[in-house]
């Protein structure tokens, strides 16, 4: 079975994906999926049923069909339909509740008529908002610059009226013309704008496909059970594929659609878009064509239908029509690509040296980025992330670092078996976690203990973990374990995510995806759950993200409970002698570490701003999350956070500009004075506060 800890973030279509460990190919034992099936199949009603039963052999908590679960699954499909509370009304959700209040009943019969009829009334009310925005968006339009706005659907009550709906709907578009305003658009550009994006919505609602349907119902369904149970269709399975790897075979662009245009966001090195030299982010595409085959229109296409067109096999041809925007004009051409197997280096561990000056002595610090926990365990010598680590961390001791900064604060999790072979790194051979899972043919719960049992140390020097509340999973496993074992420092933000479930990925028949189930929960070694709580951080940065209390695993529907068990940190994976001996980290030591790194961000000019930005998201939350239209027109990102602004800028840069932004990232700037602190300490050397470190050097990513 293949063994997850799922990300909690999520990618641009064109490069979206899920990490796991082992995949394993399983019929359904229902006798519909059983019959003589098609070489592919496509998802129907008749197998929704069998695919719940599926998930139920499975998960750790559910096991049978009861009323609260239906309850939840109806919520959830109801929470995915209309996720903004625009649409349906109060009266709308009742008469869906009602209709599908014994959904579990009516699928075992394969009857699937509530839930068509709960997309028909949702279809319904679209239509008719879309009407309602067309006549207000008229020639009588006033823009208010005082209108104030809840966006966010957990902090405003469903409509109970459509006078309620069109007075939430007028303030919604008066905030949709504003973000037009703030891009120096006009007035009457914006209403242009965003009556074309109605036009699309509606589109999309009537181009919605059975299967889309039952993709839906089926994913809601899972999610009733835990947040990270999911169904991934036959598209979201095929981006899955492409992250186990990390690598994929097309023109190597991440794309994003945005009024209709599919657009490049960023060229990936080494693929055919990036070696063309013709392609820049930004650049819109207008059509698609295959080899000698005649152009496809792909103005207004769905982006993932875009992305399946221009993906293909290794040394297929494919031509793209492009649109350029010039300072004053627009450029269209043509550009023929040959596709090729592109590995995503961005996604894959890497590192960098930085200089920091101690007693006027240079120390050489290591910065290793580690952004998931991939596994591409298909292939006997597939990618992995461990082993790259490994193999990383040989080049560490080679060019004799002073200490050793691992980067996981943008890493949502991935394979359980590399965040159990990565945290042994770190250590001599001992237990790094344990995980409770269902006996096979009964409801029990055992405890499968997973260990590193090679004895070798493969850094046995001062260790530093960067993380932030976005370090969910995996990330979680190996930070909490190496603090359980005294073994490295964690700075970043307050906590970690707070999941601590793992989950196995399993392929349904060809045609029907495969379905992601919660079939534990695991401990590390100080028999701490890290479910809710995350992993605490010894000295605590400013983060935005920490600013929030809507970024964790406590705040998503449904999930699980915490737990604890007892320790079971083993005494054989600490070194007594010989130069795999490394240091422990007690409290005195962090308290130092501390103070020291508390002045340097006192003074820290970047993280007065962090600072800044953290009163502004706490004073929206204290206002219910109110968006004031006047404020965003009086700062143009007055709507995005510090993370998201630089997330669009990194979009537009190229591979060099987006490591050297990396590496003044204030959080990692400190992370790497800590470092240096911590050799000190550990050297007998005084912790300088008011250190001033040499300007820091990169040798480039070696991977």
């Amino acid at each position: 079975m293949r063994l997850v800890l799922s990300s909690t973030t999520t990618f641009l279509i064109s490069v979206a994906f899920l990490l796991v460990s082992q995949v394993s190919y399983t019929s359904l034992a229902e006798a519909q999926l059983r019959s003589s099936r098609p070489q592919s199949l496509q998802l129907s009603c008749v197998h929704l049923y069998p695919i719940q039963k599926k998930y139920l052999a499975r998960h750790i908590n559910h096991d049978e069909l009861d009323k609260s679960l239906e309850k939840h699954s109806v919520e959830q499909f109801i929470k995915r339909l209309d996720p903004s509370k625009i649409y349906l009304l109060e009266k709308d959700v009742k008469k869906i509740e009602t209709s599908m209040k014994s959904i579990f009943s009516q699928l075992a019969k394969k009857d699937c008529q509530s839930i068509e009829k709960a997309h028909e009334l949702f279809t319904d009310r679209v239509k008719e908002r879309i009407e309602y925005a067309k006549k207000y968006l008229g020639k009588n339009f006033k823009f208010n610059k005082k209108t104030e706005v809840t966006l966010d659907p957990d902090h405003r009550k469903r409509a109970k009226t459509l006078k309620e709906a069109n007075a939430f709907h007028n303030k919604y578009m008066q905030y949709q013309v504003s973000t037009y305003i703030a891009a120096d658009e006009t007035v009457e550009e914006a209403k242009k704008k965003i009556l074309k994006n109605y036009e699309r919505a509606e589109k999309r609602i009537v181009e919605f496909s059975d299967e889309d349907l039952w993709s839906l119902w089926v994913d809601s369904f899972a999610r009733a059970m835990d947040p990270h149970s999911s169904y991934l269709s036959r598209d979201a399975l095929e981006d899955f594929e492409i992250q186990m790897s990390l690598s994929l075979e097309g023109i190597g662009a991440t794309l994003s659609s945005k009024d209709g245009f599919t657009t490049i966001e960023q060229l990936i090195p080494g693929g055919a878009a990036f070696k063309s030299g013709k392609l820049k982010p930004k650049d819109k595409i207008m059509a698609v064509a295959q080899g000698k085959k005649p152009y496809d229109n792909v103005v207004e296409m769905d982006l993932r239908d875009v992305v399946r067109k221009i993906r293909g096999p290794k040394g297929s041809k494919v031509r793209l029509k492009i649109l350029r925007k010039l300072a004053k004009e627009t450029e269209k051409f043509e550009v023929t690509l040959i596709r090729d197997k592109i590995k995503l280096e961005d996604e894959a561990a890497a590192i960098e040296y930085m200089d920091r000056t101690i007693n006027g002595e240079k120390k050489k610090i290591g910065l290793l980025t580690l952004p998931s926990f991939y596994n591409d365990s298909r292939r006997s010598n597939g990618r992995s992330a461990a082993r790259d680590m490994k193999r990383l961390l040989k080049e560490v001791k080679k060019n004799k670092v002073d200490a050793l900064v691992l980067d996981l604060s943008n890493n949502g999790g991935g394979s359980l078996k590399d965040a159990v072979d990565i945290a042994g790194l770190f250590f001599a051979k001992g237990n790094v976690v344990k995980q409770s899972q269902k006996s096979d043919g009964s409801n029990t719960v055992n405890y499968d203990v997973l260990r590193d049992n090679d004895k070798a140390v493969d850094y046995a020097g001062p260790l530093v973990i960067l993380t932030s509340r976005i370090s969910a999973s995996a990330s979680e496993i190996v930070s909490g374990t190496l603090q359980d074992y005294k073994r490295a420092v964690i700075i970043g933000g307050d906590h970690t995510f707070g999941k601590g479930s793992v989950q196995s990925v399993e392929y349904l028949p060809p045609g029907l995806g495969a379905i992601k189930t919660t079939v534990g929960m695991f401990f590390t070694a100080g028999g701490n759950s890290t479910q809710h709580r995350g992993v605490d951080a010894d000295i605590v940065l400013p983060s935005a993200y920490s600013a929030s209390e809507d970024i964790g695993e406590k705040n998503l529907d449904y999930s699980l409970p915490p737990k604890k068990i007892p320790n079971f940190v083993s005494e054989e994976a600490y070194v007594k002698k010989g130069p795999d001996v490394f240091k422990l980290v007690d409290k005195s030591t962090i308290e130092r570490l501390k103070k020291a790194s508390g002045q340097r961000v006192a003074a820290s000019k970047e993280f007065k701003e962090v600072k800044e930005e953290i009163q502004k998201i706490k004073k929206r939350e204290k206002n219910g999350k109110k968006i004031k239209v006047s404020e965003l027109l009086e700062d143009k990102d007055a709507d995005k956070s510090k993370e998201e602004k630089e997330e669009d800028e990194a979009a537009v840069l190229s591979r060099e500009e987006r490591k050297k932004k990396y590496l003044e990232r204030a959080d990692v700037q400190e992370a790497i004075n800590v470092a240096a602190d911590l050799y000190a300490e550990f050297n007998g050397v005084k912790v300088h506060v008011t250190q001033k470190d040499a300007k820091p050097k990169s040798s480039g990513a070696k991977n």
